[in-house]
């Protein structure tokens, strides 16, 4: 599990690609500091297995499915990517939940100053946008971000002096591929109500009625009383 806001930057040193699987290796220093073999770590939101350690770098394993949903294939040796160690329970929460596992791509459309900060514009699809909502969160190569506007083709975000020095967000330009992890509030609550599950005493009755095609005890105003 993750925050989103990010560690430190990282340099990629090597990628040794086999048929649809690749091994990257990265060099760090802050995140080296307590990192053992097995610890995850969230390389541009992508939640990543530390196989190796060398030194100042570690290596990762990167499958087919990986590289086929994210924007890992197309770094390369010098790419600079964002670094998260999993969250510690005994430390601060700042961002939100983050999974490190990411949802869709998406192609920034625009990069605009706006006196001491940077509006994004990333465009991406139906199935992604449908769980991004003005003032939620979202995660954009591992950086939690709060969204200042959506429509149906794209969302925005308005990127902070501090956010913009410590992550490599602004390095990007218009035409980039970024990796994108929704809230994933939204996806629950989506997967109940398809789900009809519901609460209470009578669990057997509810599995039956479920089973059974029946309605549940979840409707939109359940989720209204309970401050959803």
């Amino acid at each position: 599990m993750f925050t989103g806001i990010i560690e430190e930057v990282g340099t990629i040193e090597s990628i040794k690609k086999g048929a649809n699987s690749a091994v990257i290796t990265i060099r760090a220093d802050k995140v080296m500091e307590d990192l053992k073999l097995g610890d995850s770590v969230a390389m541009n939101g992508v939640c990543l297995t530390a196989a190796s350690i060398t030194g100042h770098s570690y290596s990762v394993d990167v499958m087919h499915e990986t590289l086929n949903r994210t924007n890992l294939g197309e770094l390369k040796g010098g790419s600079r990517v964002n670094l998260e160690r999993a969250m510690q329970a005994n430390g601060r929460f700042g961002g939100h939940i983050v999974a490190g596992h990411v949802d869709g791509t998406g192609r920034i459309r625009s990069m605009r100053k706006d006196d001491n900060a940077v509006w994004i514009t990333v465009d991406t699809s139906s199935e992604v946008l449908k769980y991004i909502i003005d003032k939620g969160s979202i995660t954009i190569d591992g950086i939690s971000l709060t969204v200042a506007r959506v429509d149906n083709r794209s969302f925005s975000v308005s990127v902070i002096p501090h956010t913009g020095v410590h992550t490599t967000l602004l390095e990007k330009k218009a035409g980039d591929t970024v990796n994108l992890e929704n809230d994933m509030v939204g996806k629950y609550v989506e997967k109940l109500l398809a789900c009809g599950v519901s609460y209470g005493s009578g669990a057997a009755e509810n599995a039956e009625e479920n089973a059974t095609g029946s309605s549940s005890g979840i409707t939109m105003e359940f989720l209204m009383e309970n401050g959803f």
